[in-house]
């Protein structure tokens, strides 16, 4: 993204309600984890000052129109057809994600999104609060830092994530529709097992999933691996717009060039 303000570097305590989330003091940090880890979840409410919000909000609207949009269909697994089962069967069953992206190399040197995202604070903190020991960004130019947008009728449809945990921000709520919606332990990926059953059930509606209504500036943390998710379609003209902040626990990690390509449309 072109900074909009080039003569001004936020600070975190310009872009972070410090006085709410404390996240400079090491006790928070591990206060934090204990509800991420209890709960798989942990929903940060106003985390962002309005202000940094504000200028988020306009960046973003500012390259909406270059973001990358793609429909797919997937299974909830995120795996390739498996012939072992029919079509409609869990593993099969195909689901439609549809948004667009603008990528890491499309945000600006001093945007607060990459200011909050490289403070050494802020990424303690994410490294405190999800239990490892250090955490990196990705070494390609696309994948550090998204900005996801789903317009009228666009959604995210159920499935698991590869990743143990993923960092969302909220810039900005549709009128009506996109809720955030999932089951936790829906299955145990490093045990193999699949819960098919479960998986089946939750598509027809036979399960009630948890509904996570939130405002934007939250900042949410998410164990998605094993808890199945997404988000409903955006029932208004007013797009939906999240950050996706990505680490990695390794050095030197690039996103796969063919998740690049089906994710962002390019490599570099």
């Amino acid at each position: 993204m072109k900074d909009l303000l080039l003569d001004l570097v936020m600070t975190l305590d310009d872009i972070v309600d410090l006085n709410t989330h404390p996240v400079t003091q090491s006790g928070y940090g591990a206060a934090c984890r204990s509800k991420l880890d209890s709960e798989g979840i942990l929903v940060l409410e106003g985390f962002i000052r309005p202000e940094a919000l504000e200028l988020m909000r306009a960046e973003a609207s500012a390259e909406q129109d270059r973001a990358y949009f793609c429909a797919q269909s997937h299974s909830v697994y995120l795996t390739p057809r498996n012939p072992a089962y029919p079509d409609d069967h869990p593993a099969n069953r195909q689901v439609l994600s549809s948004k667009g992206c603008v990528c890491d190399d499309m945000i600006g040197a001093t945007s607060p999104l990459r200011v909050l995202y490289d403070h050494p604070t802020f990424r303690g903190f994410v490294a405190t609060t999800t239990g490892q020991s250090e955490l990196h960004p990705y070494a390609d130019s696309l994948s550090s830092i998204n900005v996801h947008y789903a317009n009228r009728d666009q959604e995210l449809g159920w499935h698991f994530d590869n990743s143990s945990f993923a960092i969302t921000l909220l810039i900005q709520k549709p009128g009506a529709g996109s809720r955030f919606e999932y089951v936790k332990g829906l299955r145990d990926a490093d045990a193999g097992e699949m819960n098919y059953e479960g998986v089946d059930a939750l598509l027809r509606g036979a399960i009630q999933p948890q509904v996570l209504t939130m405002e934007p500036a939250t900042l949410v943390l998410f164990r998605g691996r094993n808890a199945m998710h997404r988000v409903t379609p955006n029932k208004s003209d007013t797009a939906r717009m999240l950050a996706v902040l990505a680490y990695n626990a390794e050095p030197g990690v690039k996103l796969s060039e063919s998740a690049r390509m089906t994710f962002y449309g390019r490599l570099n």
